[in-house]
């Protein structure tokens, strides 16, 4: 049997936890060094121009960087990439440049690091920030694109990892 519930901070975490997302890196350069994190909140917005959006936690201690990068690049995880989604989602508290040297990454167009084997990078200026409840939302402009050799992808479902396969 189903049943309503209340729309409270919890009951919307757990539904939610039901909507399977591809994992990301986030990545920005700036004067301190390469900075990421690992999101799920990636979508597209429109197609022309290419433009994406990516929600970050206000409180996150990297907000204020992308703020004053306005640079990003969006890194699709495949399945061999599981291990890398925690280290930047900050378990572990590995320094940044420790967890960048746990993977080969490339450059673009705007300098953002490209994680080099990602299911597909979208290197991006960000052109509008909206601060909605919690979370910043970043409004992006796809500079350049980069398709991995692997199009397998691993997304975050029910409070796991999951890989994805391309159909046959």
């Amino acid at each position: 049997m189903t049943e309503n519930i209340a729309a409270t901070q919890q009951s919307y975490r757990d539904a939610m936890s039901r909507l399977g997302a591809a994992v990301n890196i986030i990545t920005t350069t700036g004067p301190e060094g390469d900075a990421g994190f690992t999101a799920s909140a990636v979508c597209s917005v429109t197609d022309t121009p290419p433009t994406l959006l990516v929600c970050m936690n206000r409180n996150a201690k990297l907000n204020e960087t992308f703020k004053a990068t306005r640079i990003l690049c969006v890194n699709v995880l495949a399945p061999e990439h599981q291990e890398l989604s925690p280290v930047f989602a900050s378990i572990g508290d590995i320094p940044m440049p420790e967890r960048f040297a746990m993977a080969a990454w490339h450059r673009m167009t705007t300098g953002a690091p490209a994680l080099s084997s990602a299911a597909a990078s979208f290197d991006c200026s960000i052109d509008q920030i909206t601060e909605v409840g919690t979370h910043s939302v970043f409004f992006c402009t796809v500079k350049a694109i980069h398709l991995g050799a692997q199009p397998a992808g691993l997304i975050y479902h029910n409070r796991a990892y999951h890989p994805i396969s391309p159909a046959a």
